[in-house]
């Protein structure tokens, strides 16, 4: 039998339904989902660290885009075949021990790899395969916690808050894009891979020692007769506004997936140095920040669905922009622009899908949006890596901007907007 245990914080005998929803700095200063929120940022920039250090050095070792590629591959596939199972257990099981299990292999990932450059040094082909090695480990850790960690979120704040919850659980993904990758190639170009590496483990242990010692309320889950995976799919499939908004998220995932796999050789077309990758990966997260900052505003002015379409059309515009600029300076403004498209778009999508999932399928919905999000990484990685590699990098994001647009029109308000879903099939029934 399901049962809540109140929060400490609270008046005694005061529903969570009916006080004053709090604001971003009120949800950021409660002594449960603040640490959560600062916990996330430190792992996320951890990631971070780890993702454009090790393309990096792939890219020095190999000069070979696919090879790139094959890092986000090894990194993103366990979503694919993980996530759907570790969202079904995020819905049967204890969550916070899920999360901690996953961001422990996360961390282990980075610290073997950090561990093994220190003993025994990497170079070549082979040297690339132990970071693609790596990176697949990272990636196993993040399928098994991800669905965990997000369907944790309602357990976190009051049921009035969720949405200001979520998009504030955005920043911190947000935040990492833009220092990550600086951090990351400052680094790697000062300390060597094997620092770069260990500080990315050794941000991810912080967070499992917050999750660890923070208090989490229980959140009633009406009880399924069906806690397969196959639930998750099927509630999909008979929600054809849920399903759209899943296409969305998928074409982000995609549209993202340069800023890993491409930046190497948008770099090497442009002159710069390896360095530059970082810069080009950071300044797609400083655009992304600035999106977040004047978020509230657009969205109150736009609306969630039509703030999607903006949102995939603005990355869209930077990924095209970003193929045809000559120089440093465009190609810099270009990531900006696709940040700002990236923030509109992920936040508004991954808001309205929380709000619409059933609590006792969160898990395994949420661990599709993983799957769509970040399972779509290593078809993408693949094949822009195949594309660069046999053609050209500016082909590549071309086919990316296009990929863009269709997910524009695919999450298109008539199609996503709940309301009007509803009442067109109220009027089909009338009529």
């Amino acid at each position: 039998m399901t049962h809540t245990t109140a929060r400490t914080d609270l008046p005694p005998d005061t529903s969570t339904e009916e006080l004053t929803p709090r604001g971003s700095f009120g949800l950021l200063r409660d002594p449960t989902f603040g640490p959560f929120f600062a916990g996330k940022l430190l792992s996320t920039i951890g990631v971070w660290i780890h993702n454009i250090a090790a393309a990096i050095v792939v890219w020095d070792l190999t000069r070979s885009t696919l090879l790139v590629g094959a890092v986000s591959i090894g990194q993103f596939t366990p979503q694919l075949l993980l996530a759907p199972w570790s969202g079904a257990r995020a819905d049967r099981g204890d969550r916070r021990r899920q999360l901690l299990l996953g961001r422990m292999v996360t961390a282990a990932g980075s610290g073997g790899l950090a561990l093994w450059i220190w003993l025994i040094g990497i170079d070549g082909t082979s040297g690339a395969a132990v970071v693609i090695a790596a990176a697949t480990v990272v990636g196993i850790g993040f399928a098994l916690g991800g669905p965990a960690m997000n369907a944790l979120v309602p357990a976190l704040v009051r049921p009035r808050e969720l949405p200001g919850a979520i998009a504030l659980g955005s920043l911190p993904m947000t935040v990492a894009r833009s220092a990550g990758p600086a951090i990351g190639a400052l680094l790697l170009y000062s300390a060597g891979p094997a620092a770069a590496f260990g500080v990315a483990a050794l941000l991810n242990v912080l967070f499992t020692v917050i999750i660890a010692v923070i208090t989490i309320r229980d959140v009633p889950r009406r009880q399924s007769s069906d806690g397969s995976v196959r639930a998750g799919w099927r509630y999909l499939r008979a929600d054809a506004g849920m399903s759209a908004l899943m296409l969305g998220v998928v074409t982000i995932g995609i549209g993202a997936d340069p800023v890993i796999t491409l930046t190497p050789a948008i770099a090497d077309r442009l002159g710069q140095a390896s360095s530059f990758v970082g810069t080009l990966a950071s300044s797609f997260g400083i655009g992304a920040a600035v999106g977040f900052l004047v978020l509230s505003r657009v969205r109150l002015v736009l609306g969630l669905p039509r703030l999607a379409v903006t949102g995939l059309s603005g990355l869209a515009i930077g990924m095209l922009a970003l193929a045809i600029t000559p120089n440093a300076i465009g190609a810099i403004s270009a990531m900006a622009v696709g940040g700002v498209g990236m923030a509109f778009a992920l936040t508004s999508l991954t808001t309205m899908i929380q709000q619409q999932v059933p609590e006792d399928l969160r898990g395994r919905v949420m661990a599709l949006w993983g799957v769509a999000f970040l399972g779509s990484r290593p078809i993408a990685a693949g094949v822009s890596g195949w594309i660069t590699d046999n053609s050209s990098v500016v082909v590549a994001l071309v086919i990316v901007s296009m990929i863009l647009l269709t997910g524009a029109i695919t999450v298109r308000p008539s199609r996503v907007n709940p309301y009007r879903i509803r009442a067109a099939r109220r009027k089909r029934r009338a009529s």
